[in-house]
This record gives C-alpha cells, structure tokens and sequence, in this order.
C-alpha cells in the first residue's frame, strides 16, 4: 500500500512541474513552436479583443482558430524581441 501511495504522490509532483513549463503549440504553416505562457496568453487574448472573436481558452480553439491566429502573431511579434 505504501508504494502505491508514494506513486501517487511523485505523479502530482510531475504534474505540478509540468504545469510551471507550459504548453507547446505546433505552427504547421511557419514550421514553429509557440510555448504558451502569461505573456502568450495576454497577447492570444488581445488578438481575440482586436478581432472579435469569442474568447476561450486557446487550447479548446479549432485547429482553423489556432491556425489564424498563429498567422496573426506573426504578423504582431513582441516588442522586445528581434
């Protein structure tokens, strides 16, 4: 019973981890990754203000709304980056 405990235990500590690293999104059409994270999420949600989509959570999106909205962002890349 112990070990069947400690697996349970060490499965949440997994679990916990991986939600600190995020989400990775495949763009078929540029051949990219985008990792989803605060600021990926901030911009996903100022895509959907600025083009008055119905605004859910990404990765309950179609494949279509991923895929237009990947066309949007990089046509809109952050600020900071080169």
């Amino acid at each position: 019973m112990s070990a069947a405990l400690a697996g349970s235990v060490s499965a949440r500590a997994d679990d916990h981890h991986s939600d600190n690293r995020g989400q990775r999104y495949y763009d078929r059409d540029a051949r990219d990754y985008h990792e989803w994270n605060q600021n990926e999420n901030q911009v996903y949600h100022q895509y959907v203000t600025e083009n008055h989509k119905r605004d859910r959570e990404f990765a309950k999106t179609t494949r279509r709304e991923k895929k237009d909205y990947y066309k949007w962002r990089h046509n809109h890349p952050d600020q900071d980056r080169h």
